[in-house]
């Protein structure tokens, strides 16, 4: 698991602050409402992270539970979003025995670096939607509009600051996955200034095969863009089923 899930993960409100996903959850709030939910519906997201998304979709939702394989995250979501159920869940095996209108999962998805764990996630979101319920994958890209990037950011907090800088790039065009890796300064009250080195392998699969997969494990999917150029694949459990 990534430094930053784990033993860095207490810094994460520094490396993505909460009310950086204001705009993006209002986003998905109304591409999930086009789509047409129930009155009081329930949410479900998978690789929920530190709880930033959660934090904004918790008020239209009528009961909210939140998973992530680390649990370091989960704590930091818990914090954030008390009265929201936690779970510690890998999204590929995850079985709660329970259905939800709306099932969700951010970038994490794209720590999904094969087709197998790509379909087994979606698998997850299946069977957790209650019949004509919604799933919504955001990955970061596909292979049609990955392009290599660097980027910087970071914040001050109480008695502790934080800067980095990433860069993502494709070593090899034909395998499913790419790479971002991190550089972070952490600096604490008086101490020196540490430095830690952070590689995150995520993958890269073309449109097509998101589109098939969602359709072999039992959805009918829609693409929606957003203002970042990502592809929201809004899928709709069917009844004819794909399991």
């Amino acid at each position: 698991m990534p430094k930053l899930y784990s033993e860095l993960a207490a810094w994460w409100p520094l490396v993505s602050p909460v009310q950086e996903y204001a705009d993006e959850a209002r986003f998905f709030w109304r591409v999930l409402s086009d789509a047409g939910l129930p009155d009081s519906p329930s949410l479900l997201e998978l690789g929920c992270g530190g709880g930033s998304n959660a934090f904004y979709l918790k008020n239209h939702f009528a009961q909210v539970t939140l998973s992530d394989l680390s649990s370091e995250m989960v704590a930091i979501s818990r914090a954030l979003n008390p009265e929201c159920e936690h779970l510690e869940g890998d999204m590929r095996t995850l079985r709660l025995g329970r259905t939800f209108d709306v099932v969700f999962i951010h970038d994490a998805i794209e720590y999904m670096t094969s087709l197998d764990d790509l379909r087994r996630a979606m698998e997850t979101a299946y069977v957790h939607c209650k019949p004509e319920g919604v799933a919504l994958l955001v990955p970061d890209h596909v292979r049609e509009t990955f392009e290599p990037s660097t980027d910087h950011a970071g914040g001050d907090g109480e008695h502790r600051s934080l800067r980095y800088t990433d860069w993502s790039y494709d070593p090899d065009p034909t395998d499913t996955t790419y790479i971002t890796e991190y550089v972070y300064l952490l600096h604490e009250g008086d101490g020196p200034t540490r430095v830690e080195y952070d590689r995150h392998e995520l993958g890269l699969f073309p449109r097509a095969e998101w589109l098939r997969l969602l359709q072999q494990v039992g959805f009918q999917t829609e693409i929606v863009p957003d203002q970042y150029k990502r592809d929201l694949f809004v899928a709709r459990r069917t009844e004819r089923g794909g399991l």
